[in-house]
């Protein structure tokens, strides 16, 4: 589906956590970097993240680190929010799923009662497989998010006037790993990801091999935050019109960590 004439999505709010000690055991697949992140580099890297939100005119919710689960940073897994609702997903490894819980009171500041839905077991899903376009959510069907997880999504948001489809994951862990819109039509997408049907109709560019950890580039409110380190898919950003910010995320590619996973934004 085409969305030349789409509205373009602008931000207002962002709900981020400080990294925490117990990072270190975050879970990976070693698919970007096999080494352990170190702590300090990472809290470094976070403030820098926030500072550029807010530079974008974001107003950005702090949560504190909560040391019960090491990869409680990426609070864009356990929620997926938009205007008219928010849903509060359930993941699907055991060391995640209680942060489901956690990001429960922060939510409530911002929606009511009859607007917060949640995903129920059977039913698995993480944030970072639902990537939105328009009005539209791509689901990604992966070893985290199931097709009940699925099904409820679409019986939730099609009561508030989104529709949504499901892609198959094939590699790696979420489907903005692999595939980014950037709004006016435009997707960074991996050569796997090139070759889905869904996305036919989307101005591609297909990252080359040793920058694909660049794909999961995120895009505010016209500008677009890049991975530090990946001059090719920059450049190819910087040439469509975008205004580019670089933020350093290498601590966090060691868990794969990346910029749309350290916000929830809407």
């Amino acid at each position: 589906m085409s969305t030349e004439n789409e509205e373009v999505m602008m931000f207002t709010k962002a709900i981020t956590r400080k990294p925490c000690r117990a990072l270190i055991d975050g879970i990976t697949t070693a698919m970007y970097d096999d080494a352990t992140p170190v702590y300090e580099r990472a809290v470094e890297e976070h403030d820098a993240y926030v500072a550029t939100l807010k530079e974008l005119g974001l107003e950005v919710e702090e949560l504190d680190a909560d040391e019960r689960y090491p990869d409680s940073c990426f609070v864009e897994d356990p929620a997926v929010v938009m205007e008219r609702c928010a849903i509060i997903t359930n993941p699907a490894r055991d060391s995640r799923n209680g942060e489901k819980d956690e990001i429960l009171p922060v939510i409530k500041k911002f929606y009511s009662d009859d607007q917060i839905f949640f995903i129920e077991a059977p039913g698995t899903m993480e944030g970072g497989d639902v990537m939105r376009v328009g009005d539209h959510f791509y689901i990604g069907q992966s070893e985290r998010t199931n097709a009940e997880a699925a099904k409820q999504f679409n019986e939730i948001v099609t009561k508030f006037g989104y529709t949504s489809s499901t892609v198959p994951v094939t590699e790696g862990l979420h489907l903005k790993d692999f595939v980014i819109y950037l709004e006016n039509n435009n997707m960074l997408v991996s050569p796997v990801m090139n070759e889905q049907p869904a996305f036919k109709d989307f101005n591609r560019y297909v990252v080359e091999p040793d920058e694909l950890y660049a794909i999961n580039s995120l895009y505010i409110n016209g500008t677009v935050i890049v991975p530090e380190g990946y001059p090719k898919t920059q450049k190819y950003i910087e040439d469509l019109g975008y205004p580019v910010k670089l933020v350093d995320t290498s601590e966090f590619r060691k868990i794969d960590g990346s910029l749309t996973c350290l916000s929830l934004r809407f």
